[in-house]
Protein backbone atom coordinates (compact mmCIF):
# COMPACT_ATOMS: atom_id res chain seq x y z
CA UNK A 1 0.00 0.00 0.00
CA UNK A 2 1.05 3.58 -0.60
CA UNK A 3 0.02 7.03 0.55
CA UNK A 4 -3.76 7.68 0.52
CA UNK A 5 -4.25 3.89 0.80
CA UNK A 6 -3.58 3.44 -2.92
CA UNK A 7 -2.48 -0.07 -3.86
CA UNK A 8 0.94 -0.17 -5.52
CA UNK A 9 3.61 -2.57 -6.73
CA UNK A 10 7.27 -1.62 -6.76
CA UNK A 11 9.07 -1.74 -10.11
CA UNK A 12 12.84 -1.32 -9.69
CA UNK A 13 12.23 0.77 -6.58
CA UNK A 14 9.31 2.95 -7.67
CA UNK A 15 5.77 2.29 -6.34
CA UNK A 16 3.42 2.05 -9.34
CA UNK A 17 -0.35 2.19 -8.84
CA UNK A 18 -2.15 -1.04 -9.74
CA UNK A 19 -5.71 0.30 -9.64
CA UNK A 20 -7.83 0.33 -12.80
CA UNK A 21 -7.72 3.29 -15.18
CA UNK A 22 -11.17 4.50 -14.08
CA UNK A 23 -10.28 4.23 -10.39
CA UNK A 24 -7.13 6.29 -10.87
CA UNK A 25 -8.97 9.01 -12.81
CA UNK A 26 -11.76 9.06 -10.21
CA UNK A 27 -9.16 9.47 -7.45
CA UNK A 28 -7.58 12.44 -9.23
CA UNK A 29 -10.93 14.15 -9.73
CA UNK A 30 -11.98 13.47 -6.11
CA UNK A 31 -8.80 15.16 -4.86
CA UNK A 32 -9.48 18.08 -7.20
CA UNK A 33 -13.09 18.49 -6.05
CA UNK A 34 -11.88 18.50 -2.43
CA UNK A 35 -9.30 21.22 -3.24
CA UNK A 36 -6.43 18.99 -2.16
CA UNK A 37 -2.79 19.61 -3.02
CA UNK A 38 -1.69 16.34 -4.62
CA UNK A 39 1.01 15.24 -7.06
CA UNK A 40 0.55 12.74 -9.89
CA UNK A 41 3.50 11.33 -11.83
CA UNK A 42 2.98 9.53 -15.13
CA UNK A 43 5.74 6.92 -15.25
CA UNK A 44 7.47 5.26 -18.17
CA UNK A 45 10.77 3.40 -18.59
CA UNK A 46 12.76 6.63 -18.86
CA UNK A 47 11.35 7.98 -15.59
CA UNK A 48 12.05 4.77 -13.67
CA UNK A 49 15.66 4.65 -14.88
CA UNK A 50 16.10 8.32 -13.94
CA UNK A 51 14.91 7.39 -10.45
CA UNK A 52 17.16 4.32 -10.29
CA UNK A 53 20.18 6.47 -11.19
CA UNK A 54 19.26 9.46 -9.00
CA UNK A 55 18.30 8.88 -5.34
CA UNK A 56 16.85 12.39 -4.98
CA UNK A 57 14.54 11.86 -7.94
CA UNK A 58 13.63 8.42 -6.62
CA UNK A 59 12.54 10.09 -3.38
CA UNK A 60 10.31 12.46 -5.37
CA UNK A 61 8.48 9.53 -6.97
CA UNK A 62 8.16 7.64 -3.69
CA UNK A 63 6.53 10.70 -2.09
CA UNK A 64 4.15 11.36 -4.99
CA UNK A 65 0.50 10.69 -4.21
CA UNK A 66 0.00 8.67 -7.38
CA UNK A 67 2.41 7.18 -9.91
CA UNK A 68 0.59 5.77 -12.92
CA UNK A 69 1.91 3.13 -15.36
CA UNK A 70 2.19 5.09 -18.59
CA UNK A 71 4.57 2.80 -20.47
CA UNK A 72 3.19 -0.57 -21.60
CA UNK A 73 6.38 -2.35 -20.36
CA UNK A 74 5.40 -1.25 -16.85
CA UNK A 75 1.97 -2.82 -17.28
CA UNK A 76 3.58 -6.05 -18.49
CA UNK A 77 5.83 -6.02 -15.42
CA UNK A 78 2.89 -5.47 -13.07
CA UNK A 79 1.00 -8.39 -14.60
CA UNK A 80 4.04 -10.67 -14.40
CA UNK A 81 4.42 -9.72 -10.73
CA UNK A 82 0.85 -10.70 -9.91
CA UNK A 83 -1.20 -7.55 -10.52
CA UNK A 84 -3.38 -9.23 -13.15
CA UNK A 85 -5.84 -6.33 -13.34
CA UNK A 86 -3.19 -3.69 -14.05
CA UNK A 87 -4.09 -1.30 -16.86
CA UNK A 88 -2.15 1.28 -18.78
CA UNK A 89 -2.81 4.77 -17.43
CA UNK A 90 -1.07 6.93 -20.01
CA UNK A 91 -0.60 10.67 -20.10
CA UNK A 92 -2.82 11.39 -23.12
CA UNK A 93 -5.62 9.20 -21.76
CA UNK A 94 -5.34 10.85 -18.34
CA UNK A 95 -5.48 14.29 -19.95
CA UNK A 96 -8.63 13.63 -21.96
CA UNK A 97 -10.45 11.59 -19.29
CA UNK A 98 -9.69 14.14 -16.58
CA UNK A 99 -10.86 17.02 -18.78
CA UNK A 100 -14.09 15.13 -19.47
CA UNK A 101 -14.71 14.56 -15.76
CA UNK A 102 -13.72 18.14 -14.93
CA UNK A 103 -16.66 19.31 -17.04
CA UNK A 104 -19.06 17.06 -15.14
CA UNK A 105 -17.58 18.07 -11.77
CA UNK A 106 -17.55 21.77 -12.76
CA UNK A 107 -13.90 22.23 -11.85
CA UNK A 108 -11.35 24.16 -13.88
CA UNK A 109 -7.93 23.24 -15.23
CA UNK A 110 -4.64 25.10 -15.77
CA UNK A 111 -2.05 24.43 -18.48
CA UNK A 112 1.58 25.02 -17.46
CA UNK A 113 4.61 24.59 -19.71
CA UNK A 114 5.48 24.17 -23.38
CA UNK A 115 5.45 27.04 -25.92
CA UNK A 116 2.75 29.73 -26.23
CA UNK A 117 1.72 28.51 -29.70
CA UNK A 118 1.34 24.96 -28.37
CA UNK A 119 -0.86 26.21 -25.52
CA UNK A 120 -3.00 28.20 -27.98
CA UNK A 121 -3.55 25.11 -30.13
CA UNK A 122 -4.42 23.02 -27.06
CA UNK A 123 -6.90 25.70 -25.96
CA UNK A 124 -8.59 25.66 -29.36
CA UNK A 125 -8.85 21.87 -29.47
CA UNK A 126 -10.16 21.67 -25.89
CA UNK A 127 -12.86 24.21 -26.73
CA UNK A 128 -13.95 21.96 -29.60
CA UNK A 129 -13.69 18.64 -27.79
CA UNK A 130 -14.91 19.84 -24.37
CA UNK A 131 -16.86 23.08 -25.03
CA UNK A 132 -18.00 23.39 -21.41
CA UNK A 133 -14.55 22.84 -19.89
CA UNK A 134 -13.35 25.70 -17.70
CA UNK A 135 -9.76 26.60 -18.59
CA UNK A 136 -8.69 28.81 -15.70
CA UNK A 137 -5.39 29.82 -17.26
CA UNK A 138 -2.32 28.96 -19.29
CA UNK A 139 1.32 29.84 -18.72
CA UNK A 140 4.49 29.16 -20.68
CA UNK A 141 7.16 29.93 -18.08
CA UNK A 142 10.88 30.32 -18.63
CA UNK A 143 12.66 28.20 -16.03
CA UNK A 144 16.11 28.82 -17.48
CA UNK A 145 17.02 31.18 -14.67
CA UNK A 146 15.97 30.22 -11.15
CA UNK A 147 14.16 33.47 -10.38
CA UNK A 148 12.30 33.03 -7.08
CA UNK A 149 10.12 36.08 -7.76
CA UNK A 150 9.00 34.74 -11.15
CA UNK A 151 8.39 31.34 -9.59
CA UNK A 152 6.32 32.88 -6.82
CA UNK A 153 4.30 34.78 -9.42
CA UNK A 154 3.46 31.54 -11.24
CA UNK A 155 2.23 29.96 -8.02
CA UNK A 156 0.11 33.03 -7.31
CA UNK A 157 -1.33 33.02 -10.84
CA UNK A 158 -2.30 29.35 -10.53
CA UNK A 159 -3.87 29.71 -7.08
CA UNK A 160 -5.70 32.93 -8.03
CA UNK A 161 -7.15 31.23 -11.11
CA UNK A 162 -9.12 28.80 -8.97
CA UNK A 163 -7.89 25.84 -11.01
CA UNK A 164 -8.20 22.49 -9.27
CA UNK A 165 -6.14 20.47 -11.79
CA UNK A 166 -2.81 21.72 -13.15
CA UNK A 167 -1.29 19.90 -16.13
CA UNK A 168 2.48 20.42 -16.05
CA UNK A 169 4.51 19.86 -19.24
CA UNK A 170 8.16 20.66 -18.55
CA UNK A 171 9.65 17.29 -19.47
CA UNK A 172 10.99 14.57 -17.18
CA UNK A 173 12.52 14.96 -14.61
CA UNK A 174 12.09 18.75 -14.52
CA UNK A 175 8.29 18.66 -14.22
CA UNK A 176 8.32 16.11 -11.38
CA UNK A 177 10.94 18.06 -9.46
CA UNK A 178 8.95 21.26 -9.93
CA UNK A 179 5.72 19.63 -8.77
CA UNK A 180 7.45 18.20 -5.68
CA UNK A 181 8.87 21.60 -4.77
CA UNK A 182 5.45 23.23 -5.07
CA UNK A 183 3.14 20.50 -3.82
CA UNK A 184 2.03 22.28 -0.66
CA UNK A 185 2.14 25.73 -2.28
CA UNK A 186 -0.30 25.01 -5.09
CA UNK A 187 -3.91 24.37 -4.06
CA UNK A 188 -4.62 21.84 -6.79
CA UNK A 189 -3.72 18.44 -8.16
CA UNK A 190 -0.61 18.71 -10.33
CA UNK A 191 -0.13 16.13 -13.09
CA UNK A 192 3.11 15.80 -15.06
CA UNK A 193 2.14 15.14 -18.65
CA UNK A 194 5.36 15.75 -20.61
CA UNK A 195 4.88 15.18 -24.35
CA UNK A 196 1.07 15.22 -24.11
CA UNK A 197 0.97 18.96 -24.89
CA UNK A 198 2.72 18.90 -28.32
CA UNK A 199 0.86 15.71 -29.29
CA UNK A 200 -2.57 17.06 -28.33
CA UNK A 201 -1.70 20.36 -30.05
CA UNK A 202 -0.86 18.49 -33.25
CA UNK A 203 2.84 19.38 -33.31
CA UNK A 204 3.71 15.68 -32.86
CA UNK A 205 1.77 12.64 -34.04
CA UNK A 206 0.14 10.26 -31.56
CA UNK A 207 1.17 6.65 -32.06
CA UNK A 208 -1.65 4.40 -33.36
CA UNK A 209 -3.26 2.23 -30.71
CA UNK A 210 -1.83 -1.05 -32.05
CA UNK A 211 1.70 0.40 -31.81
CA UNK A 212 1.06 1.60 -28.25
CA UNK A 213 -0.34 -1.79 -27.22
CA UNK A 214 2.61 -3.61 -28.78
CA UNK A 215 5.05 -1.59 -26.67
CA UNK A 216 6.63 0.29 -29.59
CA UNK A 217 5.45 3.82 -28.85
CA UNK A 218 9.06 4.70 -27.99
CA UNK A 219 10.08 3.77 -31.55
CA UNK A 220 7.26 5.86 -33.02
CA UNK A 221 8.46 8.85 -30.98
CA UNK A 222 12.10 8.16 -31.87
CA UNK A 223 11.29 8.36 -35.59
CA UNK A 224 9.69 11.78 -35.02
CA UNK A 225 12.43 13.18 -32.76
CA UNK A 226 15.62 11.18 -33.40
CA UNK A 227 18.12 13.83 -32.36
CA UNK A 228 16.42 14.49 -29.03
CA UNK A 229 15.50 10.93 -28.08
CA UNK A 230 18.09 8.47 -29.46
CA UNK A 231 20.53 8.95 -26.60
CA UNK A 232 17.79 8.71 -23.97
CA UNK A 233 16.49 5.42 -25.32
CA UNK A 234 19.95 3.97 -25.87
CA UNK A 235 20.81 4.71 -22.24
CA UNK A 236 17.56 3.63 -20.59
CA UNK A 237 15.98 0.69 -22.45
CA UNK A 238 18.86 -1.83 -22.01
CA UNK A 239 19.22 -0.92 -18.33
CA UNK A 240 15.49 -1.31 -17.74
CA UNK A 241 15.40 -4.73 -19.42
CA UNK A 242 18.28 -5.92 -17.25
CA UNK A 243 16.80 -4.56 -14.01
CA UNK A 244 13.31 -5.84 -14.83
CA UNK A 245 14.54 -9.36 -15.56
CA UNK A 246 16.64 -9.29 -12.41
CA UNK A 247 13.62 -8.27 -10.33
CA UNK A 248 11.37 -10.91 -11.91
CA UNK A 249 13.88 -13.73 -11.40
CA UNK A 250 14.54 -12.60 -7.82
CA UNK A 251 10.81 -12.59 -7.08
CA UNK A 252 10.37 -16.09 -8.51
CA UNK A 253 13.29 -17.37 -6.48
CA UNK A 254 11.74 -16.22 -3.20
Amino acid sequence: MHKDNISTQDIIGTPICILSFDDQINQIVTWAKNCQSKMVCVANVHMLIEAWQNPDFASVLRHANLVTPDGIPLVWMLKLMGAKGAERVAGMDIFRATCKQAVQAQISIFLLGSKPEILDNIHQRLQTEFPNLKIAGMNSPSFGSCDPIADQNIVQIINSSGARIVFVALGCPKQELWMAQHQLKIQAVTIGVGAVFPVYAGALKHAPKFIRNAGFEWLFRLIQEPRRLWKRYAQTIPIFIWLALKQLFTQKAI
